[in-house]
């Protein structure tokens, strides 16, 4: 990818948004890393001047028209904004209280569309809104309705945002990660991963560098908007493959 682009990805702190940062800051790109906890900072400050730290809660629409304020005071200009930032509160129906279905919806899509409304009129020509998605958003899982309720929003905002940008050259797409090994995985018993990797046709969870990689390569791509790119070994194509 070019160099000095200026990226800003939320939920940077650690997963898949840690994996973008680093990649971008390895092409020569100025990266702006947002997360609700401090770590971000210390993260940020490991990768050297071209990558900048900024705690913010992408829920609440002051903090983010705040840090994008300081962002673009820093950097001048946005080229490219990853809607990575997520949470998730699993939870049958009946289970499921209403501040969890509340929290996940602010978080994981209203952040979504309070980031992209203080991004985009630091745009230009030629740049470009990710955001994050999940498989759950198109195929159902038990105990997932609130996370699979806020990433199914966010193909449709993926949607309706492709069409507003366009005559501004501006692209929007959605990337779509199946399983990937983070912390939280790493917890589980090995019969556990291995049930969860007998669903996947490639046999195996992901690394977030190679969800990154995608993310990085959609960012590239000026013809392309309105897109959903699946990064999830098959998952999306096959379930319950044997």
């Amino acid at each position: 990818m070019a160099g000095d682009g200026v990226w800003v990805v939320t939920g940077a702190s650690r997963g898949i948004g840690a994996a973008i940062a680093r990649l971008a800051v390895d092409a020569g790109q100025r990266v702006a890393m947002i997360a609700r906890g401090e770590s971000v900072m210390e993260l940020a400050q490991s990768l050297g001047e071209s990558a900048a730290g900024f705690q913010c809660d992408v829920a609440d629409s002051a903090s983010v028209s705040e840090t994008v304020d300081a962002i673009v005071a820093r950097f001048g200009r946005v080229n490219v904004l990853v809607n990575n930032a997520g949470v998730h509160r699993g939870g049958k129906i009946h289970r499921l209280t209403d501040a969890a279905w509340q929290e996940v919806l602010q978080v994981n899509l209203t952040g979504a569309m309070n980031m992209t409304r203080a991004v985009v009129p630091h745009m230009s020509e030629g740049c470009s809104v990710i955001n994050v998605g999940a498989v759950v958003g198109f195929r159902g899982f038990p105990g997932d309705s609130a996370y699979a309720s806020s990433k199914a929003g966010l193909s449709g905002l993926t949607q309706a945002l492709a069409i507003e940008l366009a005559p501004k050259a501006i692209t929007a797409n959605l990337v779509i990660p199946g399983l990937v090994l983070t912390e939280m995985t790493s917890e589980l018993s090995e019969a556990a991963l291995d049930k969860m990797t007998q669903q996947i046709p490639l046999r195996r969870f992901a690394e977030d560098r190679e969800i990154a990689e995608v993310v990085c390569w959609v960012a590239q791509s000026r013809y392309m908007t309105g897109a959903v790119v699946p990064v999830d070994g098959g998952l999306l194509s096959s379930f319950g493959v044997t």
